[in-house]
């Protein structure tokens, strides 16, 4: 049975007060007694009572995070950094998934703040004032990532609309005369986009703004049979052609169906990715794609959402950071 910190006072010879700095690393002590503490503390097992830490000082020690899933690697790498990041902290983490139901979404945070963990990092399908104000009536520090829900929360992502912006010119560039844009579905309005819709504005803007006059330009939404309408555009045209995809997971449905078709991605047609997921290390050809600092992203959530729930910040911050281009085999 583990030791409490009275008994391991008592076994060294010093107050509970002495040990609580030794342990935590605060306050003054000599060097030798917290020394000796230490190692009597690791000797006997002893384990802080987290619980009894957290009713004094009102904290918990975990934080919640809010997500659509975990099937898109992109999702599996940022809940792997967050917990990372955390631990460093101190922390553990609660993990939900919305699945992109708004009504879910909701309920899920409510229950993490009824269970008072100390912060929440949420990307949401929710959008608007309203869900802005029903987030700041939680009364728990907040940061949102990827998809922006209002201005005044907290906000960390990439500059989603410059990178597919430059993607787009990047594959114009190659000598393509046709670029077809393959994104999820964006015309419910009632539902939180801004990912896509921030590529898909970066993509429309590169497209206008291009000088050749006889480039075509398509959008595919991903819906039910969208390879195929993929693999009649690229069969039905006259056009050396291209895709770009909103997401890698897009690019590599396409890859394989076009495989099946025997089109061969960088011979037949063009084809590049968003995220930089880690699985296509081993997907051949290399796709080429726009590298997503999915543990940056995390990190800096991580480090926002301690200086909010340590009162270190006014919360309104807005945090945007760089992506780039990553080299393959299918341009």
């Amino acid at each position: 049975m583990a030791i409490t910190a009275k008994e391991l006072a008592q076994m060294c010879g010093v107050s509970r007060m002495t040990v609580h700095r030794a342990l935590t690393d605060t306050g003054r002590i000599n060097p030798q007694t917290k020394e000796l503490i230490l190692a009597k503390a690791k000797e006997c097992g002893y384990r802080p009572d987290l619980l009894a830490r957290g009713l004094v000082k009102r904290q918990t020690f975990y934080i919640g995070v809010v997500v659509l899933d975990v099937n898109n690697r992109y999702f599996s790498q940022l809940l792997s950094a967050i917990g990372m990041e955390a631990r460093k902290q101190g922390y553990f983490v609660n993990i939900t998934l919305h699945e992109q139901n708004k009504d879910m979404e909701k309920e899920q945070l409510e229950r993490l703040v009824d269970y008072h963990v100390d912060g929440i990092i949420l990307s949401s399908v929710n959008y608007g004032e309203e869900y802005s104000r029903f987030l700041q009536n939680l009364d728990t520090p907040i940061v949102t990532i990827g998809n922006k829900i209002a201005e005044g929360i907290p906000f960390v992502s990439i500059h989603e609309k410059d990178a597919a912006r430059k993607a787009t010119e990047a594959i114009l560039g190659k000598g393509y005369g046709k670029i077809v844009f393959v994104c999820p579905p964006l015309e419910r309005t009632d539902e939180n986009t801004y990912v896509h819709r921030q590529r898909l504005e970066g993509f429309m803007e590169a497209v206008a703004a291009w000088e050749k006059d006889d480039v075509e330009s398509v959008v595919i939404r991903k819906t039910s049979g969208y390879m195929e309408r993929a693999y009649d555009e690229l069969n039905n045209s006259g056009k050396k052609s291209a895709f770009f995809c909103s997401g890698d997971i897009f690019a590599l449905d396409i890859m394989k169906y076009m495989s099946q078709k025997r089109k061969k991605a960088g011979e037949d047609y063009g084809i590049m990715g968003f995220d930089g997921i880690d699985i296509l290390d081993y997907v051949t050809p290399r796709l080429n794609t726009i590298y997503n600092p999915v543990e940056l992203v995390a990190k800096e959530a991580v480090k926002l959402l301690f200086q909010l729930m340590n009162g270190k910040t006014d919360g309104d911050e807005t945090i945007i950071l760089d992506c780039e281009l990553m080299d393959g085999e299918t341009l």
